[in-house]
């Protein structure tokens, strides 16, 4: 009998792909200590934990299914990032209302935070940074550069005018068209832009 310890984790997706079932479990039971611990890292629940730990899983197996998981043998990284991802989805669903105390004497003041970042607040606004630089790059060549010389350069419209040799009516309206499309990809892509 082969010991499941000396099966790769490449052999054991092909084999759930192609109808094991008990390769999936292999594959759960090999890598779910490290996943729990990963999560409840970063939620501090048990129960969250373990939801988020089913969802990860489904997801798994719904892309296996579908055929869609890109081999190249890094399974555990994927199954983290895919979590890693349903953690952020967590946080985003959870924190969007500020806790206040509901008093007579409501201050503004106490919803605002001391603007220090905790770990999960970095890790949501580390993803938002990864998902605005994506669909950045999803912008036509023109748009990009206008967007990139307004946003990250500070540049006036003068200025970016001047350095991409456009009128100043064609570099407002290529950042107009860089807005509009990167809210339709927003759209598209389902992504929650919330912090």
């Amino acid at each position: 009998m082969i010991r499941v310890n000396k099966i790769s984790d490449s052999i054991l997706v092909s084999d759930y792909i192609n109808g094991s079932e008990a390769s999936l479990s292999i594959l759960i039971n090999r890598h779910q200590q490290r996943l729990f611990s990963f999560i409840y890292s970063k939620v501090q629940s048990k129960d969250v934990t373990e939801d988020i730990f089913q969802d990860t899983f489904i997801k798994v197996i719904r892309t296996l299914k579908k055929g869609k998981y890109n081999e190249e043998g890094k399974f555990l990284p994927w199954v983290m990032r895919i979590a890693h991802n349903l953690v952020i989805d967590y946080f985003r669903k959870n924190n969007r209302m500020p806790n206040f105390k509901n008093t007579d004497e409501f201050d503004i003041f106490s919803v605002l935070g001391d603007g220090s970042l905790n770990a999960e607040k970095q890790l949501i606004q580390e993803q938002i940074y990864s998902d605005v630089r994506e669909l950045i790059n999803e912008l036509p060549d023109e748009q990009k550069e206008v967007l990139l010389m307004r946003m990250y350069k500070d540049m006036s419209f003068k200025e970016i005018s001047e350095n991409t040799g456009v009128s100043i009516n064609t570099a407002l309206g290529r950042m107009r068209y860089a807005l509009i499309n990167m809210r339709k990809l927003i759209e598209k892509h389902k992504i929650i832009l919330v912090n």
